[in-house]
């Protein structure tokens, strides 16, 4: 370890930002939180990768339903709860 760092040239925050992705705040259950920080580790990934492959995967069925129903589906907060709770259920 060196004696001194020159921080000189540093820069405050995120030193490269992720293209295609928005920063939130969400509020979720301590135990979904948990069950996904568990599968997540086991397969290698970020708990939030795993949260955001589950959500997009909630929006292309009701994507796909959508079509073959021919009328739009919105996702909701409702939808979302249910598919986290199968989604937990399952794993």
């Amino acid at each position: 370890m060196r004696d001194e760092y020159d921080f000189s040239k540093a820069k405050r925050g995120a030193v490269t930002p992720s293209p295609g992705k928005t920063r939130i705040t969400i509020m979720l259950d301590d135990d979904v939180i948990e069950h996904f920080r568990v599968q997540a580790e086991a397969e290698g990934v970020g708990y939030q990768t795993a949260i955001n492959a589950l959500l997009r995967g909630a929006m292309t069925t009701a994507s796909t339903a959508s079509i073959t129903k021919r009328e739009p589906k919105a996702l909701t907060v409702a939808t979302l709860r249910r598919v986290l709770r199968e989604e937990l259920q399952l794993g």
